[in-house]
Formats: structure tokens, sequence, C-alpha cells
């Protein structure tokens, strides 16, 4: 936990912020000592809980694809059912190409990311703790709380948009279309003039696109991430009293159930709709 018995408010918040991080120095590799690493520096312990729940995601998905009853179904199954006819409708009404891979990876990204997000609803103090009682200084159990995952992912996004607007388009095609939209001309003059003008507008478009789901998800879950701890914290301090901020924190993480749901629908929606746009040979 923190490092001294009793901290303060601002000492509680800012531990609850920091990562578990191993970081390389001239000195080599070391704990949690990174503020100024540079850098080759990992927050071990978003890699460790992506990691954890990309596994359970798989096996647990594999477990219900391997076992699947067509009569008498378990109610695991149903489930899992339930959700892969959820994103495959969401696909099929909203991608207009081609490609047996954009349904497996919408649900991928629909239920990590979900998972990822669900880690925001364990409380703030149970896991740092545990982790605290094995040496760990740092421990923050929310993945996409941390910009690196969630940049990760939608550069993940961003590589495939721009591979199969290549693959569809060619790589004239995919050239022609950052330099001769939104503005063209008949007059081939004024067309070469307005090049830097549409690939300068395109450019930032097409950047646009992972930044904004990167820091979407990253900003909806911190501040969510924070409004859990500042509830500790006024329970803490004895504001409200145990009772006021329990009920406090039931009624936030009711509401953040569907934060939290809604933040991996919209990231699975924008990513078919970007790699819908990418096939889209015009």
């Amino acid at each position: 936990m923190a490092s001294s018995e009793n901290p303060t408010s601002v000492e509680y918040i800012k531990h609850h912020l920091q990562n578990a991080q191993v970081c390389k120095t001239d000195e080599g590799w070391v704990w949690n000592h990174c503020q100024e690493a540079g850098f080759w520096t990992f927050n071990i312990d978003s890699l460790f809980f992506s990691f954890i729940l990309g596994a359970i995601f798989c096996f647990s998905f594999w477990r219900v694809a391997k076992n699947a009853k067509v009569e008498n179904p378990g109610r695991w199954q149903s489930f899992v059912e339930m959700i892969v006819e959820f994103v495959d409708k969401s696909v099929k009404d909203t991608f207009h190409g081609r490609n047996p891979m954009i349904a497996p990876l919408a649900l991928t990204i629909f239920v990590w990311i979900f998972l990822m997000n669900l880690m925001d609803l364990v409380p703030v103090d149970l896991l740092p703790w545990a982790a605290s009682q094995a040496g760990a200084d740092y421990l923050k159990v929310v993945p996409t709380t941390d910009a690196n995952i969630t940049f990760s992912l939608s550069l993940g996004v961003f590589v495939l948009i721009i591979f199969y607007s290549i693959k569809v388009k060619g790589f004239g095609g995919f050239i022609g279309e950052l330099t001769l939209h939104p503005f063209s001309s008949k007059n081939k003059f004024v067309q070469v003039l307005l090049i830097p003008v549409n690939f300068l507008m395109e450019s930032i478009g097409l950047l646009a696109k992972p930044v904004s789901l990167a820091l979407r998800l990253f900003g909806n879950l911190y501040a969510g991430e924070l409004i859990f701890i500042l509830i500790a914290v006024l329970m803490s301090a004895g504001i409200g009293g145990i009772v006021g901020g329990g009920i406090s924190y039931m009624i936030w993480a009711i509401f953040h159930i569907l934060v939290i749901t809604l933040q991996a629908f919209i990231f699975m929606m924008l990513t078919i709709v970007y790699l819908s746009m990418a096939h889209e040979d015009h």
C-alpha cells in the first residue's frame, strides 16, 4: 500500500494511480524506481492482467465451442452464444465487405476490453493490499486505465486499417484516397495544387482514428477508477460514514457497469466501421 501508515488523501490517490513497473537503467533492470528511466519501462501489472484476462476469454470460449450441445445447452453456453450472435449481427449490419476475420476480431475486442474494464468493479484496495503483502508497493488492476494498453489496442486496429486499405485498393489507390479527396477538380493543374491540402486533411483524419479510439477508452475508464478511489478516500476520512460511502460505491458501481459495457461496444463498433471503410474501393 502507501509508503506511510496513515497516508494523506493526495498520497493515497497518487499511490493507487501508480503502476508496478520494471525498467532498464544504467545500473540494469530495476523495480518501481522508473520515474526517469526512459523508453524501456514496462507497466507489468497492466501487462499481467491483460494477458490473464485474454487467456480466460480464450480458454472459456474454447471450452464452450469444444463441449457445445445442440440439445439442452448449459447456461454458460447459452450466454456465450448470445454474445457471439450479438457481435455477429453487429458485424453483418455494419461491415459491407467480405472478410472472415472481422467477426472473430470484433468478438475478441468486445469481450477482452469488457473483461479489462470489469476489473474496475473490484474494490480499489483489495488486490493492491494483497500485492503489498507479497512485497509489491504498487498495483493497478484495470489495464484500460493505462494509456499504453489502450494505445496498443488502437494501434493494432490502425495497422489493420492500413493493411486492408492497401490490399483492397492497391498502393496507388490508397495514396490516391489520401491525395485526391475530399477536394477535386477536373482541371489537372488545380488538382495538383489541391494534393497537399487533401493529403494534410486525410492524414489528420486517418491518424485521428487510433488516437480517438485509445483516448476515449482510457479517459472514461481512468475517470471511473478515479471516482472509486475518491469514494474510498471519503470513506477512510469518515465523510458520510461507512454506510453512506458503501451506498455511494454501490450506486456508482451499478452505473459503471453500463459505462464499461458501452466503452467495449463503442471500441468494437468503431473498429468494424473503420475496417469497413478500408474495404471500400471507390
